[in-house]
């Protein structure tokens, strides 16, 4: 039997809950982790159309983009939208699950449908996230150097952009003395012991520091082990704000978009009138709101941007330098979610998992 918790466990190996953002709240919404799964329906957005499809599917679980709560509840009202839908959810025992920002950040994550799309290479992070870099260092015998180094790297560490395994070692000794009520891997009690040590540092993102030391004191002889542990300001390449890449080959604006369109299911998209250069072919995404990344995607030397919600200043100041496309922010995401379905399918063959046939964009174009 699947529960919630497995679920919300697999979505963090996809793209783990703490790379979401500060001002979010994916995760667990409304629920109980403990519940068997007796189905899953995605959408971008919960409403309360989205409950009742949910209550007719026999899917007590309803898997969002944005979360039900950004910010602490103060009432829930009944009469109004939430709070029918907050009651509607739990009356029917539904559990919903935000699966948000941290689905934005994680490279690769939800831009890459359209990466993929396009035939986009060398795709990378644009803004790559600070301060979730540590590194770790720690000292065992150099007998057991290769077993402890082996169990850091599977646990996730040693990852520097196309590289794995990596890590820096030196030689030297370490000094102890092991005192009444120990059990000294070697050394004799109450007597001070030098021992030929080796020095390991390997670098981590930090949400996987408690797995990681899990691994390495399994690994480690000693029955106290020595370690210390650095944040560091690095950028760190598995995550972040949009991606950019290359087209194959330089490709005319005019049947870009036309391309562009075609991916995106739809007829009309806003673009930067300014913009005089006749080929293009680096590419930012981001799909959403992610019009603060317009000068990254510039310096970056992206020739194009495609997100949503672009402001009309932008547009003014810096369409000339570069292609806005302003493609709808439930357009750029939508698409991230049915190859999420696939994935889920594919994970967990024991349930239904659906696409919300009412979870509709909240937009008209007329």
């Amino acid at each position: 039997m699947v529960t919630v918790s497995d679920l919300i466990e697999y979505l963090n190996t996809l793209a783990p809950f703490a790379l979401q953002e500060d001002y979010d709240n994916s995760g667990l919404q409304l629920g109980n982790p403990d519940v068997t799964i007796t189905g899953v329906l995605i959408c971008l957005d919960v409403t309360s159309e989205v409950i009742a499809e949910a209550i007719e599917k026999r899917c007590n679980v309803v898997l969002s983009h944005h979360p039900m709560f950004f910010r602490p509840v103060r009432s829930i009202n009944y009469n109004k939208d939430t709070g029918r839908i907050i009651q509607h959810a739990i009356k029917n025992n539904i559990n919903v699950v935000a699966f948000h920002t941290n689905f934005d950040n994680q490279f690769p994550g939800l831009n890459q449908f359209l990466a993929q799309a396009l035939g986009l290479l060398n795709v990378r992070v644009l803004k790559p996230l600070q301060h979730k870099l540590m590194k770790l260092v720690t000292f065992c015998p150099v007998s057991h150097a290769d077993k402890v180094r082996t169990a850091l790297f599977s646990a996730g560490a040693g990852h520097i952009g196309n590289y794995d395994s990596c890590s820096f070692n030196v030689v030297g000794f370490g000094t102890f003395r092991a005192l009444e009520g120990s059990n000294p891997y070697v050394g004799q009690l109450n007597e001070l012991h030098k021992e030929s040590e080796e020095r390991i540092e390997v670098i981590f993102p930090s949400h996987i520091l408690g797995s990681l030391l899990d691994a390495m004191i399994k690994a480690h002889p000693y029955e106290e082990v020595a370690y210390d542990v650095y944040p560091l300001v690095n950028t760190y390449p598995g995550a972040g704000s949009g991606i950019i890449g290359d087209l194959p080959e330089s490709l005319a604006v005019v049947p870009f978009i036309g391309r562009l369109k075609e991916v995106l299911g739809v007829n009309h998209l806003k673009v930067s009138a300014g913009f005089k250069k006749q080929e293009i072919k680096r590419i930012a995404i981001c799909g959403g709101s992610g019009g603060f990344l317009i000068t990254d995607a510039i310096r970056a030397g992206a020739e194009a941007l495609i997100t949503a919600e672009i402001k009309y200043h932008d547009f003014s100041d810096f369409g000339s330098q570069i292609l806005l496309v302003d493609a709808g922010h439930y357009e750029t995401e939508i698409h991230g979610f049915h190859q999420l379905r696939s994935l889920l399918i594919e994970k967990f063959p024991n349930f239904a998992v659906h696409f919300s046939e009412t979870g509709r964009n909240p937009i008209m174009y007329i």
